[in-house]
């Protein structure tokens, strides 16, 4: 049985502005540029809403104290 517990935290590696997108790509084992290309999308759909719910990400989500590389 695998006890690997993924936990959904900011990337310290592979950051932009706060980590948010590159954590979320990490977690979903999906290209963070891709991540951040659907939130600039939604962000100016939502008329700036996506920077809002960005900034609070930051600030609830964990940094992630594992240095790879």
């Amino acid at each position: 049985m695998n006890n690997d517990v993924r936990k959904l935290m900011r990337s310290r590696s592979n950051r932009m502005i706060c980590g948010v997108c590159g954590g979320i790509g990490e977690y979903l084992n999906i290209d963070p540029t891709l991540v951040r290309l659907i939130w600039a999308l939604c962000s100016v759909a939502s008329v700036g809403m996506g920077l809002i719910v960005y900034f609070v990400a930051a600030v609830v989500m964990p940094e992630d104290n594992n240095i790879v590389g």
